[in-house]
């Protein structure tokens, strides 16, 4: 049994690229928790993972040593402009959900982001996922937006909402 000291966030590296690529392939192939649809190689993996501006980040979530999921915090689009907004992304395996770790891993995700000069994080999740949706909304992130039948999975249109959390101070301008 997990308990919030046996949990550790660690810089992913590729030691962890391998169990990442099958977690996440688990949801590419029995979800619409991710748009993907075909699993994704190691190769792949690493271009979700690991990035060329080292203020963005992924960290291989820990329990007692194992690991059983991932945090991302990614760009949200390439501009200049967006250089102080990042996505968090959360991803457990099912063993894991439901126990208050993907809070753990958000207060993680806002710890470093305020400390990395970051202002605004987004949770872009699909509409029908609704332990993600409440896992946002639990820990201060308000829903900015809806996108309608934006997706196709599983033959089926799915929507997108949108989650912001403000952590930080303006930036000048």
């Amino acid at each position: 049994m997990h308990t919030a000291q046996t949990i550790e966030f660690r810089d992913m590296t590729v030691e962890y690229l391998g169990a990442a690529a099958t977690l996440y392939n688990r949801y590419v192939l029995e979800t619409t928790a991710t748009f993907h649809t075909e699993p994704l190689s190691e190769q792949e993996m690493s271009e979700l993972l690991f990035f060329d501006d080292n203020r963005f980040r992924s960290f291989a979530i820990l329990d007692g040593g194992a690991f059983f999921g991932y945090l991302i915090l990614s760009a949200y689009k390439c501009r200049d402009a967006y250089n102080t907004t990042a996505e968090v992304t959360v991803y457990l395996d099912a063993g894991h959900t439901g126990k208050g770790i993907g809070t753990l891993a958000l207060r993680h995700a806002q710890a470093y982001a305020e400390a990395n000069g970051f202002h605004a994080l987004l949770g872009i999740v699909c509409g029908e996922n609704a332990a993600s949706i409440k896992m946002f909304e639990k820990n201060g992130y308000f829903r900015c937006g809806l996108l309608k039948e934006v997706g196709v999975k599983f033959g089926r249109k799915l929507d997108v909402v949108l989650y912001e959390k403000i952590i930080g101070p303006a930036a000048a301008p």
